[in-house]
This record gives structure tokens, C-alpha cells and sequence, in this order.
């Protein structure tokens, strides 16, 4: 797989529904087929070595979660932890090997449930390599520049397909359910694992390079080992599939829903696994002394001692504190698994920078053997020392609000003023792009944008201000003369931006020309329609939100975007110069208020005006390169 550029699998994250589920627990919540306890359970458990899994089923096989929503919330854990959000999402790949749906493709169904973006989108179909493939087809876009934020999940919900009442025609009268069919019932749960390509490193935790993938299907040479939609005939290959009977409920009857597993087969496959592992290592793709990780896909501890021998027989000694696998406790989970066992390992800091990871996923569905080396990287920068939450304002002081001095108008718009900033404050920190900065992972792309925005609204703030100071008569000059003040002294803070925006890679043209974002339109709008109004006082009301930001959090948005991007105090000025400044111009507030305008549907009005433009300066920043 030739690498035009690197590929890192820069964040993972997992899914399990519900709470972990026993040995003992499992035919409670599978159910018991035709009432009666299973002949083949503690066998089957004893080998496979799994003491508990999860299940998207309840005790009365009932659905709690699609398969969808497993991956939709594994998704989100990935991106919780990533360096970008889901805004920026440019491909996603899924693999399961069943959707909720028939039609249309798994990863279509996930993008439906997920929201995002629009994006290119690819649906992997088939068993446990289909993960691994999933991961190779994100990985070669990367690589090749066809994509920059990619979003890899595999998804598993089969809980569905092992619940008691599936069996029960299969079962018949007292005919024992065949072993084939009954074996996966204790093999087999639910579970949701995701990553997020880049072709560079997390900047402040620790990422997997990807080597180098490889994967052949062996399916010419073999017989398909597991199934749904089929039967064995008698004399070799399958029956009717399920869309040639003459019904479901036939087909039902006869079986073809039973996931099988034709257990003969599988000590061929570890065979033909351990055998491509040899080949690869006679091209010089692998030298075992060089893997710190070894993580193999096997479905039941039963298959590794072969593994192992055969490993050794060929010469290949990797010490057993160099095998990883997380089978006991998250059970098969088919294509899932190799992302949970790379999500346990990396997420819970076992692995270090420099260390090599192999993984091997075989699958005896289309006897495919998956292979990948993965190296641990050190993150792209220095962790930045701990911050506050930039968008949290606990520490910055007590809210600007007028006092209110006893005066029962006063006091109610003091109120309801809390009231609108605690819900903004609680807004703004859903914002995507504050959310990168709380989490570390701003970048330099991410500052250009947020200076584009500011300048933009720094140079109608002084727009609107004045024309705010036009609308005012003659009766309020004292007034007047304050916003026109006001508007002078903030009408050049526009260049501190453009300098900023050069000095971090951007060019004076480009944020000069720069459209407004759609929020940023509205907002203007707003602004102006407000302005234009005969004594639009009611403006008191978005200086309260707009100065009061930047009074309690420009600071911290400064030190933050500082400190992260390895910036000098010159680059973000504008933001510690408004964090020290503002607080003056909120002094106006409360002298306006004081000059004996306010009324009770003043006070109402400033209300409004404050809601509104609290949730459209959120919807610019939540639009940012949206025009």
C-alpha cells in the first residue's frame, strides 16, 4: 500500500450498550429456546474463555439500541477526543455485518443518525474483517489527498439475530437445535468501536501511524464458513437463499435467518492466517522482535494456543507480555473488536511513543486474513499547561450588570439579564470551535477563521454603533455623544486583527475579501434593523452580551489560542486588550440606565434584544466558514 503521505489514527473511541453482562446472565437475556436451559452453552463458554459482553437486547429481547446508535455514540466518544469536530468530517466509513435496514448502506443509515456534514461515504459489508477493510479504505484516501478528517466506525448489533424466538421452528418438537446454529449464541455481542484519520499527528496526545495494511481473501480456495440466509444442501454449497423461497415465513421455518458457523473449518483458517503472517515476514514487512503489540482477533481463547505453536514452529517467538486482547471482557465483537482492543490500549495509556503495534483480524465468514503495523507517535506538540474552560466565566468576576438600587424595574432586568447569560454561557460551550480550544486541539486554521469572523463583526460593530448614535434625537444627546464615543474608540481595532491574521499564515487580502459567514449576516442584520429604530436603547441589551464576553473571556480565549499555537502576546493582543478594556465600556451601561430612560417596556426590550443577540454571536462562531 504505497503512502503518498502519512496517515494517523489520531483519536478512538468505543460504544457498549448497557451494563456488562455474565455467563450466567446471558440466556436471560437471550432467552431459552422452547423453555429449555441450552445443552451446548457452558461447553462452548469454557473454550472461548469470554466471562462477559454487552447487549443492545434487554431481558425481554427487546431493542434498546440500532446498531446505528452504537455507532453514531462510538463516533462521538472518538470525536471527544480528537483534534477535529464533527463539522469537519470529510469521509466516513462504516462496516458492520448487518444494518438495521436492508437498504440503503450501513454508512448512509449511520450519516442519517449521525448528522455532519455532507460527505463521501463508503459502507463496508461483511464479517469481522470488514472493520479492517473499513480502516484501509479510509486510510488510502488520506493518503492519497482525496481526504483530511476522516471518520472510520465498525459497528456490531447481532444480539437481534440470537435472541430464543429465531430458534424456535428451527428447534421443532423435541429435535435439539444443530450445533452450528447454537454455537454462536455464546460466541457472539454487541459493540461499537470508531477512529478519526489525519495526516498528522494529535497535537497533545498520542496517535497510531499506519505502516502499512494488507488483506486477501482466500474465498476462491475455501468454502464460505459462516452464513445468514442460507442452508447447507446435501450435496454441497447452499440451498435456496432466503429471497428465492416462496416466503419469509418458509424461510423462517427452514432457518435460513440462523447465523451459522461451520466450526471444521476454523483450524484452517488459523492455519492460513499464521501463513500469510510467515510471508510477510519473508518480504521484510514484519520482523517479530521489532512488535511491542501483538493483537490478534480470535474468537475464542481456544484458538491461540494453535496460533502460538504454529508461530513458534515457523520460529516466531512473541513473549506472552506482548499479546494484547480484551475477549474476556468485551466478547466477540466481529468487526468491532480490533478497534476496541486499539481504543482500551491507547485510551487508557498503555502504549508509548516509538512502540509497534501488529494487528491480525482472520474471518472464517469469506476465509479473509486482514494484517496492519501501527506505530505510536508522540504527540504534534507539548501538552499545554491547564486552562480553565475558555468558555467558563466562574472565575472572571461577578456578571457586568447594573445596580440596582432598589429600584423594582432595575432589579427585574437584573434578573432576567442572569437568567439570558447563564443560558449563553451554557451555549457557548458547545460551540465546535471552543470546544477544540477547551480540548487543546486548536489550530492555526482554526484562529484564522475566528479572526476572519472578529474582524468582520469589529468593523460593523462600529457601523451599527453609529448609526445607533444617529437614531438617537435630540432629547438624549448625553447619550448620543456616549455611543458615538463609543464607536470611535473601538473602530480601529479591525487592523489589531488583520495583523494577527498575517502574522499566523494568512494574507492582508484574504481576510479583507473575506465573506461574512451566515450567521454573521444575520447577526448584522440584527444589529443594524435594531439600530435603524428611532432611540434604539434596546442596543443596551447587546452591549450587555457582546462587551460582557468580551470582558470575562477574551482574556482566556487569548492565553488559550497563545499557549497552544506557540504564539507571542503580539498575535492575540486583541484579545487581552479587550479582556482588560472592556469592563470600561460596560461602565455605559450602567449610565445609561441611570440617565432615567429605563422603563418597564424598556427593560423588557433590552431583554429581548440581549436574547437575540446572545444566540446569533453563538450562531456565527457555530457557522465559521460557512458561506
Amino acid at each position: 500500500m504505497p503512502m503518498s503521505r502519512d496517515v494517523f489514527i489520531t483519536s478512538l473511541g468505543k460504544f457498549l450498550p448497557g451494563e456488562p453482562i455474565s455467563n450466567e446472565q446471558m440466556e436471560t437475556y437471550l432467552g431459552k429456546v422452547r423453555g429449555r436451559p441450552s445443552r451446548a452453552r457452558s461447553r462452548v463458554l469454557s473454550q472461548n474463555g469470554i466471562t462477559q459482553r454487552h447487549y443492545a437486547i434487554d431481558t425481554e429481547q427487546r431493542t434498546r439500541f440500532r446498531n446505528w446508535e452504537l455507532a453514531v455514540r462510538a463516533i462521538h466518544d472518538a470525536l471527544e477526543r480528537s483534534p477535529i469536530t464533527l463539522k469537519e468530517m470529510d469521509l466516513l466509513v462504516t462496516a458492520t455485518t448487518q444494518g438495521d435496514l436492508v437498504l440503503p448502506g450501513f454508512a448512509s443509515q449511520v450519516h442519517h443518525a449521525l448528522g455532519g456534514p455532507a460527505c463521501e461515504v463508503a459502507s463496508l459489508h461483511g464479517i469481522c474483517s470488514s472493520g479492517m477493510q473499513a480502516l484501509r479504505n479510509a486510510t488510502l484516501q488520506v493518503a492519497a489527498g482525496e481526504a483530511d478528517r476522516a471518520v472510520v466506525c465498525a459497528s456490531e448489533l447481532v444480539s437481534r439475530l440470537l435472541k430464543a424466538s429465531h430458534y424456535e421452528e428451527v428447534a421443532g418438537g423435541a429435535n435439539a437445535l444443530p450445533f452450528e446454529a447454537e454455537f454462536l449464541r455464546w460466541m457472539l455481542s454487541d459493540g461499537a468501536g470508531a477512529a478519526v484519520l489525519q495526516p498528522t499527528p494529535h497535537p497533545t496526545r498520542p496517535s497510531l501511524k499506519v505502516e502499512w495494511m494488507d488483506i486477501r481473501s482466500h474465498a476462491n480456495r475455501h468454502e464460505l464458513g459462516m452464513y445468514v440466509g442460507a442452508n447447507r444442501a446435501p450435496e454441497g454449497g447452499f440451498g435456496d437463499t432466503w429471497l428465492d423461497a416462496p416466503s419469509v415465513t418458509e424461510a423462517t421455518a427452514a432457518g435460513v435467518f440462523n447465523i451459522k458457523q461451520d466450526i471444521r473449518r476454523l483450524e484452517s483458517l488459523v492455519s492460513l492466517g499464521v501463513d500469510g503472517f510467515f510471508a510477510l515476514v519473508d518480504q521484510g514487512r514484519i520482523r517479530p522482535a521489532d512488535i511491542d503489540w501483538c493483537l490478534i482477533h480470535y474468537s475464542s481463547h481456544y484458538f491461540k494456543q494453535p496460533i502460538v505453536k504454529l508461530l513458534e514452529q515457523g520460529g516466531v517467538r512473541i513473549p506472552e507480555e506482548r499479546w494484547f486482547t480484551n475477549l474476556s471482557t468485551r466478547g466477540n465483537t466481529g468487526c468491532a473488536s480490533i478497534f476496541l482492543m486499539l481504543e482500551e490500549l491507547v485510551n487508557e495509556g498503555r502504549v508509548r511513543p516509538g512502540e509497534r503495534i501488529f494487528c491480525m483480524v482472520p474471518e472464517s465468514g469469506g476465509f479473509i486474513v486482514c494484517y496492519a503495523m501501527l506505530t505510536v507517535v508522540a504527540p504534534g506538540r507539548a501538552a499545554v499547561p491547564e486552562l480553565a474552560s475558555v468558555t467558563s466565566t466562574e472565575d472572571a468576576g461577578p456578571l457586568p450588570l447594573p445596580a440596582a438600587g432598589g429600584d423594582p424595574v432595575k432589579e427585574k432586568l437584573v434578573r432576567e439579564l442572569t437568567h439570558v447569560w447563564v443560558d449563553f454561557e451554557s451555549r457557548l460551550q458547545q460551540v465546535p470551535l471552543l470546544q477544540k480550544l477547551n480540548r487543546g486541539v486548536f489550530t492555526h486554521e482554526d484562529y484564522r477563521e475566528l479572526l476572519i469572523n472578529l474582524r468582520q463583526q469589529v468593523v460593523e460593530g462600529s457601523r451599527w454603533i453609529a448609526r445607533a448614535a444617529s437614531s438617537i434625537t435630540a432629547e438624549h444627546l448625553a447619550l448620543r455623544s456616549s455611543f458615538i464615543r463609543h464607536a470611535r474608540e473601538e473602530h480601529r481595532d479591525y487592523e489589531m486583527l488583520e495583523r494577527h491574521y498575517v502574522s499566523v499564515g494568512g494574507t492582508h487580502e484574504d481576510i479583507t475579501r473575506a465573506p461574512k459567514n451566515i450567521g454573521s449576516e444575520a447577526l448584522s442584520a440584527w444589529m443594524f434593523h435594531r439600530a435603524s429604530q428611532e432611540n434604539p436603547f434596546d442596543l443596551l441589551g447587546a452591549m450587555f452580551i457582546i462587551e460582557g464576553l468580551g470582558s470575562r473571556v477574551a482574556r482566556k480565549w487569548g492565553l488559550a489560542i497563545r499557549e497552544q499555537l506557540g504564539l507571542e502576546e503580539e498575535q492575540v493582543r486583541f484579545f487581552l486588550y479587550h479582556g482588560e478594556n472592556d469592563g470600561t465600556h460596560l461602565d455605559r451601561l450602567e449610565g445609561a440606565l441611570g440617565s432615567g430612560i429605563l422603563t418597564p417596556e424598556l427593560a423588557a426590550r433590552i431583554v429581548k434584544t440581549a436574547k437575540v443577540t446572545a444566540r446569533l454571536y453563538l450562531l456565527q462562531l457555530e457557522e465559521l466558514g460557512n458561506v
